[in-house]
């Protein structure tokens, strides 16, 4: 399993989850947005960032960018989740939450920063990329079975991320290259003859 051939990249990984990563997660109620759209924080990443919160307060909403930029950061292919705009997106979706979905948000918000104090002594936005990264990969081991506040927030924090990422114009353009519906001159359709009128 070590060929590198036989390995996946992290981004080709978040490229699979993204396609379901909506479907499956029940973040939204019944009012909220549909998840499905290109978000309007990507196009202006800055002015976004300069918005008023609408859930988080300020620091909990430095610390989402920060968690969000550690999960997909930028790299030579394309800007990362900051520049793309995912911590208002975040806190757009949270926003438009139910009431259990925006306690897992606060109370795994405190559980990162107690633990980054911990470890760090410091809050997990002003640690070093290497020390956020240290921190995120613990507390991703029970992913798929989150027990504590930290381990489900850090899930929620990841879908989320990969949804704002993979939905928003840097995601959509720079990363995945996607360049909009290609016009077809002819459609044959399925050529078994099986299938043929």
């Amino acid at each position: 399993m070590s060929d590198s051939k036989t390995m996946l990249g992290r981004r080709e990984a978040l490229k699979i989850i993204a396609a379901g990563s909506a479907t499956t997660l029940p973040v939204l109620g019944a009012d909220a947005p549909a998840s499905g759209h290109t978000h309007p924080q990507a196009a202006q990443p800055a002015a976004a960032a300069s918005q008023t919160p609408k859930f988080f307060t300020a620091a909990e909403l430095a610390t989402v960018v920060a968690v969000a930029d550690s999960i997909i950061p930028a790299d030579e292919r394309s800007p990362g989740a900051r520049e793309a705009g995912v911590g208002p997106f975040i806190d757009l979706m949270v926003s438009a939450s139910p009431e259990e979905v925006q306690r897992v948000w606060r109370e795994g918000l405190r559980a990162l920063e107690a633990r980054s104090q911990a470890d760090f002594s410091k809050g997990f936005a002003e640690a070093s990329p290497d020390e956020r990264s240290a921190l995120l990969q613990d507390i991703s081991k029970n992913e798929r079975r989150p027990k504590t506040p930290l381990e489900r927030f850090f899930r929620a924090a990841k879908n989320l991320t990969i949804d704002g990422y993979y939905t928003s114009e840097i995601g959509i353009q720079q990363e995945l290259r996607y360049k909009g519906n290609a016009y077809l001159k002819e459609f044959k359709g399925c050529t078994h003859p099986e299938h043929q009128a």
